[in-house]
């Protein structure tokens, strides 16, 4: 993280920052979708690893895609996981109709498993959680999503030196990018025509998908101040 290279460029030589090893998880979904395709974009990613329980089915020669039938089961990619430099975790749910112990496995479970691996593997990865403007870092407030993400941010800092929550507010997808909820997606549709007014009137409030995929890369790159990041540092 951080760190600068001479590499070697056609006609000489430059400087440039340290070409990354990159995993991402939830590569499938609104915002995985973006930062899937800005790691790709990216000069100084080297290889990116998705893990999933489907195929993006995206083409890229430094693209290769890890199925895992359980994503709280990732005993089979260890090996796969060794040497990562970061790790972008873009997978979620929504809370609408899930009990709470339903979502803590996909919100709380999965996210620390993959957290605890890397530790072992890969402890000086960059690790950045996808929580949600809103979320409780007290990990005991009364909305249950917030509880459960605010625990879940708070096990992963806790785990590894350099992981950070992502705190994004209102999305706007970009670049192709679609939501697999529908009523986010219906949503998306009514409010679409308001995205130029709604981030001139609120910038902290709005970002999108290719702009969140930007600042998690600037973060593996540079590392931050701050460990959470709302909407302000997402920008």
């Amino acid at each position: 993280m951080g760190a600068w290279l001479t590499i070697d460029a056609s006609g000489g030589r430059r400087q440039g920052w340290k070409l990354m090893r990159v995993v991402v998880f939830g590569a499938t979904g609104m915002v995985g979708q973006g930062v899937l395709r800005e790691c790709l974009l990216a000069d100084d990613v080297r290889e990116v690893l998705t893990v999933g329980r489907r195929p993006t089915g995206a083409q890229d020669p430094k693209l290769r895609e890890l199925t895992v039938a359980d994503v709280g089961e990732l005993g089979a990619v260890r090996a796969e996981l060794t040497g990562v430099d970061a790790c972008f975790y873009c997978l979620g749910v929504s809370s609408l109709g899930m009990d709470e112990a339903a979502y803590t496995r996909v919100s709380y479970d999965f996210p620390v498993a993959a957290a605890r691996l890397l530790a072992e593997v890969s402890p000086q990865v960059t690790f950045v959680y996808v929580s949600g403007q809103g979320t409780d870092s007290s990990g005991r407030g009364r909305v249950m999503w917030a509880r459960v993400k605010g625990r879940a941010e708070n096990a992963i800092m806790d785990l590894l030196p350099n992981g950070y929550a992502a705190r994004p507010g209102f999305i706007q997808p970009t670049y192709g990018a679609v939501s697999r909820t529908r009523w986010y997606r219906l949503g998306l549709a009514v409010t679409r025509p308001l995205f130029p007014v709604l981030r001139r009137l609120l910038p902290n409030q709005v970002t999108t998908t290719d702009g969140i995929g930007r600042a998690m890369l600037r973060v593996a790159r540079e590392g931050s101040a701050v460990r959470v990041l709302g909407n302000r540092e997402l920008r």
